[in-house]
């Protein structure tokens, strides 16, 4: 019978929605929303603050900790006053009979209601802690107009945490409940002061505060109008409310962090709008645990900008943000070493055209500067080499989940933004390289599976256990290496940004900027955190000057400026290897190698081939090349010689002053040179649509060639009709007609080269 009357209680005393609240790391209060019946109502918290539970004690049920739950005297009292009065007049309710009274909600205050009250309360104080009912109370008791509970009362009527509240605050929040219309503002506050006064009086007759703290504390004003909230991750709260709806939650966020981090997008957006461009993001990455400590997924503002969108969710083209992607790949694969050659030459590709974004060319530049510079031609002429199928299949193993489709609806523009991501991809897959070099000594040489794993916003995300592995996608010298190339970064000497970016701290950083000038990339590491910065609009619109480096850049190093310095990421010296490099080249060194360098490279490095553009060649004694059938070979000097092929020669002579020429052959010598010429345009086979000029007439085909030796006259010969000649710049426009063509270019000895192209009238 003692068990029936005791569990007659509901199981859940209080169903009413509450407030969706998010705590920083620390449990300090960064946001919350308002439940869905409009009201301020947090979740329930068992801690009670201990000024508010004294100062309730002593205003609302004085003997709490000793009743069974009804306080038999005051009961009494409140009785005969209500009968002789013929109306309530007095509640003499207990904290325990508030509590059920509140569950009640809507319920009349008849005598009736008051039995039941009292009935249900003795057997609420049977089976629950007093502890617990002060906590049901302090959660759930009005507080004036929609608030409910003393941790929303905290926070719109002082502006922080109960637990510190003053003893002049936490005693007007006590007095509240008993009358809650008393706070609105010009309304009845002199009551209200009244009241608190009193209290204080009270705590100081019981000892429980001094004299001077009574005094000092009725010298504090009362609250005035209500405070907002504070909401200062508004996406990141609304990422966790998907699954986390009506509950207080604490994050990874570090609110110092998230402010200053809001304060700077604040103050560039302030001039970036001025150019049109109104949204931008940024994550800020604890490398070690895969927390986000800083998450400001957009610009604060109206709806009209799209203000209310997290980019830092949302797929957009990726600019050249993948190519350290690219890069560490053909390392790790044993492709490429950090040095090698790449041609950076006019190339088409199946009707593509990729140009730099400076639209010259060097004829050749050296894999780490072409990502360190990001020039977009000899990047497409590594992916080409090292494989688009198999590039897409490692971007799948990255975790970059919008890049979902065929590796064929992407092509080889993959590279330069062809594809979307996200932010947020894009900075996990940096978490996890930067993490995996960070455990590499660690794990004595081994890797752990789950180094790869997606970012954290929970405090409760459980530790992942370690699965040791021999390899794991990317090794950890062809990330080091990668970072190497990025903390090398060289921009043009005419780019007035790049002033503001010196700093003593190492960063590995990458920015991209999309076609059209949508977005704007920002990517950084250090060993302990990635900071990645999205800047462009939510509706895709492009604008002059939107740019990686001029846009996103500098939000990016404005917030490693709020960061610890650090020392660098440690060489991974198990997995490298001291190789000897031709210095010009940059592959593996052969006997006739001059001038030589000794690096640490990828072990996977050791696969790649031997240089290639150095040449034997035998000179006489005045320097002029021969061979055994016009010099004694006792007489001739053998010498290894850093050769180009003619095109890449061409281009390169002019950013490279040491660049020297392969020496004339004696002339009573033969030229074993066999590919002194070379065609630059147009490709084998291509397809060439000629425009209409401002004229109305059709242009001109301009097409180029080089020559080995700048001086030899070209003879230029179409459909084997004699066109004209060239000498040293060898282009030559011609007014071509529809149809297949054949292209002959004869030098002075008689090398040629024949190449087929059609005419089409529409541009494909």
């Amino acid at each position: 019978m003692l068990v029936g009357y005791i569990f007659v209680l509901p199981t859940e005393l209080f169903t009413n929605p509450t407030s969706s609240v998010i705590d920083d790391n620390e449990g300090n209060l960064i946001g919350a929303r308002i439940a869905e019946d409009g009201q301020w109502r947090f979740p329930h918290n068992d801690a009670v603050p201990k000024k508010f539970r004294d100062c309730i004690i002593q205003f609302e049920d004085k003997n709490f900790y000793s009743h069974p739950g009804i306080d038999i005297v005051s009961t009494c009292r409140a009785a005969y006053q209500n009968i002789t009065s013929g109306r309530i007049v007095s509640g003499g309710s207990t904290i325990s009979m508030q509590v059920i009274r509140l569950s009640r909600q809507g319920q009349g205050r008849t005598f009736l209601e008051k039995f039941i009250e009292l009935i249900m309360a003795t057997r609420m104080e049977i089976s629950t802690p007093k502890e617990k009912i002060l906590s049901y109370y302090a959660s759930n008791a009005p507080f004036g107009g929609n608030v409910v509970g003393i941790d929303a009362a905290a926070w719109r009527y002082y502006g922080r945490n109960p637990n510190k509240l003053s003893w002049a605050e936490s005693a007007t929040l006590a007095v509240l409940p008993n009358a809650p219309s008393l706070i609105f503002p010009g309304k009845n506050h002199k009551k209200l002061l009244a009241k608190r006064n009193r209290l204080l009086d009270k705590l100081q007759a019981k000892g429980i505060i001094d004299k001077m703290t009574c005094e000092i504390s009725k010298e504090e004003p009362l609250p005035q109008k209500p405070l907002r909230l504070p909401n200062i991750a508004p996406h990141l709260h609304n990422l966790i409310i998907k699954e986390n709806k009506g509950k207080r939650v604490k994050t990874t966020i570090d609110k110092y962090l998230q402010e200053k981090t809001n304060e700077i997008i604040k103050n560039h957006h302030f001039q970036l709008k001025f150019n049109e461009i109104h949204n931008a993001a940024a994550i800020i990455i604890d490398v070690e645990t895969g927390d986000i400590v800083t998450y400001v997924g957009n610009t604060a503002g109206s709806k009209k900008h799209g203000n209310d969108v997290d980019v830092i969710q949302a797929p957009r083209s990726t600019g050249s943000i993948l190519k350290p992607l690219l890069y560490a790949s053909m390392l790790s694969d044993g492709a490429i070493l950090p040095k090698t050659l790449i041609d950076d030459i006019p190339t088409k590709i199946a009707g593509y055209t990729p140009k730099n974004y400076n639209l010259k060319y060097s004829g050749v530049v050296s894999a780490n500067k072409a990502l360190s510079r990001s020039l977009n031609v000899p990047i497409i002429k590594m992916l080409q080499d090292y494989g688009l199928q198999k590039f897409h299949h490692r971007l799948q193993k990255l975790n970059l989940s919008t890049i979902n489709k065929p590796a064929n609806h992407y092509g080889l523009t993959i590279i330069l933004g062809g594809a979307e991501s996200s932010l947020w991809d894009i900075t996990n897959v940096y978490a996890n390289f930067s993490r995996t070099l960070n455990h590499f000594e660690k794990y004595n040489g081994k890797y752990n599976l789950n180094d790869y794993h997606p970012h954290n916003y929970l405090t409760n995300k459980k530790p992942l256990e370690e699965k040791l592995e021999a390899f794991n996608n990317i090794s950890a010298s062809s990330i080091y290496l990668t970072y190497k190339a990025l903390i090398e970064v060289n921009r043009p000497t005419d780019d007035a940004n790049w002033k503001y970016f010196s700093g003593n701290q190492k960063i590995a950083w990458k920015t991209g900027t999309s076609f059209g000038f949508r977005d704007a990339w920002a990517v950084g590491t250090t060993p302990k955190y990635v900071v990645g910065v999205w800047v462009g609009n939510a509706d895709g619109e492009g604008r002059p000057g939107l740019t990686g480096i001029s846009a996103a850049a500098p939000i990016l190093f404005d917030i490693f400026d709020l960061l610890p310095k650090e020392s660098w990421f440690k060489m991974p010296y198990d997995e490298m290897e001291q190789v000897s490099i031709c210095r010009k080249s940059g592959m593996r060194a052969t006997d006739i190698c001059k001038p030589i360098d000794s690096v640490f490279v990828q072990t996977s490095g050791l696969k790649t081939p031997p240089c290639k553009y150095h040449q034997l060649i035998h000179l006489d004694q005045n320097g002029f090349r021969v061979n055994s059938d016009c010099e004694d070979v006792n007489n001739m000097q053998h010498k290894g010689w850093f050769v180009l092929p003619p095109v890449q020669e061409w281009y390169y002579k002019s950013t490279d002053p040491t660049y020297t020429k392969l020496p004339p052959f004696r002339a009573d010598c033969q030229s074993f040179d066999t590919k002194p010429l070379q065609l630059i345009y147009p490709e084998p086979n291509a397809k060439i649509y000629i425009p209409i000029e401002v004229t109305g007439k059709k242009g001109k085909v301009i097409f180029e060639a080089a020559h080995r030796k700048q001086s030899t006259t070209l003879f230029w010969h179409i459909d084997n009709s004699y066109i004209g000649s060239t000498k040293s710049i060898h282009e030559m426009g011609f007014n071509i007609s529809e149809g297949k063509h054949i292209l002959t270019l004869v030098d002075e000895l008689g090398n040629s080269i024949t190449r087929n192209f059609t005419i089409v009238d529409k541009e494909e």
